[in-house]
């Protein structure tokens, strides 16, 4: 009876095995949440947001992009030289960044007009580290398809940074609890994926100096274009953040980002698990001459019947849901999350196949879309400032990225049913 229910096509059973991974490790952040909301403060989950911002900005592109050249190459021996290449870049960044945090440390906690980001400032570059590895290691446990392993990782990441933010925060006031949560489970679960790729000798043996600078200029376009292109989508969705903390308040900060949070979490479980397995498959398809138009179409529609329904209900009842679960003091993190519902709801869709322009070597496209939507960002999130009423700048915002990610998912099927 047991095997009739399991998932006959391999595809569905790496989708399932990701998805249960990620479903555990989303869970408890959201079980969670509402004890994290009665001993943290809207200004505590401000600053934490702005520190997550602010090392994601530099965290997604620690290693150039070159994570995501970790899935083309046909031998090992290509892919571990990558590996280290990618390492290689995300340590010098780290040592960068946490050089200009010593010597201009003053500077940039007046730009962002709060005082307490400034000692978390000299954290960004250990976090960006540790989050570096992680994509890393993610890509090529991914590659190798220990998908067991990345979600057993992905659970492990989830129960540390639990632990640490629930018992430092009943013992310390402030965000504290929050970053060494985040920091300490990231190296926690970069510890339980390291052991697949040391335990293979031969391997890491075959790392060179050579090879690393010939893979560098094979697979130049990730950190040209992928690399802004990332910094520039990491910037753009962080933008609320970036632009409300100074003219608004961390409050305002900290209502954005647990709507936001509390919506991608259950809506990402899916959508995340199946993206990991889709670059692996779609990649496998197109070098075979498939169907993947048809493949990517097929996917998005299951995805748009499984998440539909939860996604309305959570939409319409947000703000009794974010009062009654939070408390009271968050119901206006609910009304954010009805306003951005038609942005967050397309973010699902792009983020699973947005794979598609690396296969097809439309990086330079996808940038010039990129800096176009941030472009309209800022000026979204500028009206709203300059009525001094954020939400007004949240609706232009939400509108803005509602009809952006329309076109970009309509560009990434145009462009492969092209090919296909």
């Amino acid at each position: 009876m047991i095997k009739k229910l399991k998932p006959k096509s391999e595809f569905s059973r790496n989708v399932l095995t990701l998805m249960t991974g990620t479903t555990i490790a989303q869970a408890i952040p959201i079980a969670i949440s509402p004890i994290l909301t009665r001993i943290y403060t809207p200004e505590d989950f401000g600053v934490f947001a702005l520190f997550m911002a602010i090392t994601g900005l530099f965290s997604v592109v620690a290693s150039g992009r070159y994570e995501l050249a970790l899935m083309i190459p046909k031998e090992d021996e290509d892919a571990i030289n990558i590996f280290a290449l990618g390492m290689t870049i995300v340590l010098f960044l780290a040592l960068f960044l946490l050089t200009l945090v010593v010597l201009f440390n003053k500077s940039l906690t007046s730009i962002l007009n709060n005082d307490e980001i400034g000692y978390w400032l000299y954290f960004v570059p250990i976090a960006l580290f540790f989050t570096g590895l992680f994509n890393m290691l993610s890509y090529y446990n991914n590659r190798k398809k220990n998908y067991k392993n990345i979600a057993n990782a992905t659970i492990i990441k989830s129960i540390v940074s639990a632990i640490i933010q629930l018992s430092i925060g009943f013992v310390k006031a402030g965000v504290t609890g929050l970053i060494s949560g985040h920091i300490v489970s990231t190296l926690f679960a970069n510890t339980r994926l390291f052991k697949n790729i040391i335990k293979d000798k031969i391997l890491l043996s075959k790392i060179s100096k050579n090879k690393m600078i010939t893979l560098t200029k094979h697979y130049k376009n990730f950190p040209k274009y992928q690399a802004p292109h990332a910094m520039l989508n990491t910037f753009s969705s962080n933008i609320p953040i970036y632009m409300f903390t100074p003219f608004f308040n961390l409050t305002v900060v900290g209502f954005y980002s647990l709507s936001t949070r509390i919506v991608f979490a259950p809506m990402m479980i899916l959508a995340g698990a199946s993206a990991k397995v889709y670059n692996q498959k779609v990649m496998q398809i197109h070098n075979e001459h498939g169907n993947s138009y048809g493949f990517t179409v097929r996917l998005l529609k299951s995805l748009l019947k499984k998440i539909s329904i939860p996604f309305l209900i959570i939409i319409v009842f947000a703000p009794d849901i974010f009062a009654f679960v939070f408390g009271e003091v968050w119901r206006e993190a609910g009304v954010y999350t009805q306003v951005l519902s038609p942005w967050l709801g397309m973010v699902i869709f792009t983020s699973t196949i947005s794979f598609i322009p690396s296969l097809l070597n439309l990086q330079r496209k996808a940038l010039f879309l990129e800096i176009v939507y941030t472009i309209l960002r800022v000026i979204a999130i500028s009206i709203g400032l300059y009525y001094q009423n954020v939400f007004i700048a949240l609706i232009c915002y939400s509108i803005v990225g509602f009809l952006m990610l329309n076109y970009n998912i309509w560009w990434m099927l145009s462009s492969l049913k092209k090919v296909n």
